[in-house]
């Protein structure tokens, strides 16, 4: 779930081609299933539900702008955790975008339900998408934003792999707040 109780800043983070692959798998019990049609319901209760969008309906709004028009590729970039009951209660993308005209490949929109934290699903989320970017991408430097609401996710994108990066105009964002949030992460490291 996001901390919104530090300030918020932009975060970019770049995971160099080459790095082996992590190899954190989920706990007994749950799978990874990948989207089909209809799925985005759950996406959308999911990234809701940790505080990325204030509804259900505007997340929802979101997924049918941002991925609507590749519903063709939604089925093997968009993985969802299942858990034992049958319920999808984490997700995350391997997505792509274009920075001029260098495809890049991107980690998109993890997120796991709260009550389902601590488990280790954000991580196993993780290593998957990475395996899916090398096998649908190659293996290829792989960007992720995020901020610093998400400090703890951030940790977990550092064992991975993924450094900070200052490049600018990825995905269209440009970056200028790089050295706050620095400072931000750096003081909640200090707690």
């Amino acid at each position: 779930m996001l901390d919104k109780s530090v300030p918020f800043k932009h975060i970019m983070m770049r995971r160099p081609a080459g790095h082996p692959l992590p190899s954190w798998s989920l706990p007994d019990g749950y799978s990874f299933a990948f989207y089909q049609p209809g799925d985005e319901r759950d996406w959308a209760v999911i990234e809701s539900s940790v505080l990325e969008f204030p509804s259900t309906i505007d997340a929802l709004l979101f997924f049918q702008k941002e991925y609507g028009a590749y519903s063709r590729e939604l089925h093997r970039r968009v993985v969802f955790v299942v858990a034992p009951n049958g319920d999808k209660v984490g997700t995350g993308s391997a997505w792509f975008d274009y920075t001029g005209t260098r495809r890049d490949p991107w980690l998109d929109w993890i997120g796991v339900m709260p009550d389902f934290q601590g488990l280790g699903l954000g991580k196993a989320i993780a290593a998957r998408i990475l395996a899916l970017e090398v096998e649908i991408e190659g293996d290829r430097d792989v960007f992720l934003h995020t901020q610093t609401w998400s400090h703890r996710a951030v940790k977990i994108y550092q064992k991975i792999g993924f450094e900070f990066t200052r490049e600018k105009n990825l995905r269209g964002c440009t970056i200028d707040d790089f050295d706050e949030a620095m400072a931000i992460l750096a003081a909640i490291d200090a707690r």
